[in-house]
């Protein structure tokens, strides 16, 4: 399954986050699989996709960051398999 993690860097702090990257990484766990992330022009949140079949592997990550982030998560398909998945149901009707 594929999420999507809106991350809000509480106080806006970016600098709070970015030195815990650089000192002990993602603290992701290993199955989870990381894809790419993006981050707001005004450094206010970032955005990152990630990969993996057990959502407790996402809450596990969340429960690592969440002094310094609040975190949205949310499922997500690629369009391609929705626009099949949209047209598949239309044929049905």
């Amino acid at each position: 399954m594929l999420f999507m993690i809106i991350e809000r860097f509480r106080e806006g702090d970016a600098e709070a986050v970015y030195r815990r990257l650089d000192s002990e990484g993602r603290r992701m766990p290993d199955e989870l699989e990381y894809l790419g992330s993006w981050v707001s022009a005004d450094l206010g949140r970032c955005f990152q996709l990630v990969e993996c079949d057990d959502v407790a592997l996402v809450q596990e990550w969340v429960v690592a960051w969440r002094d310094l982030v609040e975190f949205e998560v949310v499922p997500v398909t690629e369009g391609a398999a929705t626009a099949e998945a949209v047209s598949s149901a239309t044929e049905r009707e």
